[in-house]
């Protein structure tokens, strides 16, 4: 039986020779004496699905309205193509915009709706109908076509609205906070969707959430932000496992962060004493840390084992008192007071049908990691 091709990695950011759809070249934005976006350089590449994650007021909005037209650089360029798109107004440009109140005509029907656009624009009629019904088919809404918005769901008023996006064939496709309105479930679904219709037109998404869990199931990049600066870009997998900075991983998931002073490193790890009268927290580092310097270890829940014995081949112990458990289903989490009352959170899969009984509140623990689950964090 044949094998199947392996599927190429998707990552053109790593290919010298790639050139990027949008350049952020320098790009300032302020408004009066107020930066929303400051000295920001910035690459995105064609079929990419870029997320802008960061809380309200960090500039990603402010930057999704600067690729749309509605707001000019007040220093430096953004290129589209190559090009230089602050001269060309928002209707001219190869982009789009998606809003999270999808904006569609309640009077016109969905079919209505998705070729809206196309008829006012350059699109020869005869050809119009064929692309609202392949649009029709790509959010797989060909039995509602006849429909108005309000005769449809949540998820399908986001669909209609996608596909009215898409209609143009926009070589970049901007959606803002696209899934706010909808409920979680519907959420989550939707998301797998957004990345499969995303796929099959190979068009490039660019999102703005401050959903940390959306931005790191749909997106190929996430680009972190915080007040009109990139903290880091890079892929879902690496900014939750080596986040560059405290901020970053603090903001990504669930983290435990345990403040100490750091020894010089040895052999590529470094010993950090956290707690009077504790053994040291013994980790894995590709920095040079000078003797003494404040540092973070970072560690994700799931990446501490609890248990009532203590461990004997763990590179890291810690002895602590059971402060609250939380029961979610598939996992619980377990919050741990250990020495000078720091609470480290711990989870646990629940694998089996009835959930860990053998350790409960109030109840001596041992918490144990090794020296490469962690990282060390200097700023």
């Amino acid at each position: 039986m044949a094998q199947p091709a392996n599927r190429p990695v998707f990552a053109p950011w790593t290919d010298p020779n790639e050139k990027p759809l949008i350049q952020f070249k320098n790009v300032t934005k302020k408004f009066g004496e107020f930066v929303a976006i400051d000295d920001m350089t910035l690459d995105i590449y064609r079929r990419e699905f870029f997320a802008l994650l960061g809380p309200s007021g960090c500039g990603k909005t402010t930057l999704m309205r600067m690729l749309a037209g509605f707001e000019a650089p007040s220093e430096g360029k953004i290129l589209l193509d190559g090009v230089d798109i602050a001269p060309i107004p928002p209707n001219k440009r190869a982009t789009n915009m998606m809003f999270q109140s999808y904006a569609l005509f309640p009077h016109l029907s969905v079919w209505d709706n998705i070729a809206f656009g196309l008829h006012r624009s350059d699109m020869p009629k005869d050809q119009i109908s064929a692309r609202v019904e392949e649009m029709l088919r790509l959010v797989k809404l060909e039995k509602f076509a006849k429909r108005k918005p309000h005769q449809i769901s949540g998820g399908q008023r986001q669909r209609v609205a996608l596909a009215r996006s898409l209609a143009k064939a926009p070589k970049l496709l901007l959606l803002d906070e696209p899934l706010g309105a909808l409920d979680k479930k519907l959420r989550q679904d939707t998301q797998f969707e957004l990345m499969d219709i995303q796929e099959k037109t190979g068009t490039t998404f660019v999102i703005v959430t401050h959903d940390q869990e959306e931005a790191m199931t749909v997106a190929s990049r996430v680009a972190v932000m915080d007040h009109g600066k990139m903290i880091q870009v890079d892929t879902p997998d690496r900014i939750y496992e080596t986040p560059n900075s405290v901020y970053v991983a603090d903001f990504i998931g669930d983290v435990n962060l345990i403040e100490g002073k750091a020894s010089a490193p040895k052999d590529g790890k470094v010993s950090i004493a956290w707690a009077e009268g504790q053994p040291e927290i013994v980790a894995e580092t590709g920095e040079t840390i000078a003797p003494g310097t404040t540092v973070h270890f970072a560690i994700r829940p799931e990446k501490v084992a609890i248990s009532v014995d203590k461990p004997k081949d763990r590179a890291n112990v810690l002895e602590g008192t059971v402060s609250d458990i939380a029961y979610l289903g598939n996992i619980s989490t377990y919050k741990v007071e250990v020495a000078g009352g720091q609470m480290i959170k711990t989870q646990v899969a629940n694998d089996r049908r009835i959930a860990r009984r053998d350790i409960t509140w109030d109840d001596k623990v041992w918490l144990s990691f090794t020296d490469t689950a962690g990282v060390v964090l200097t700023s």
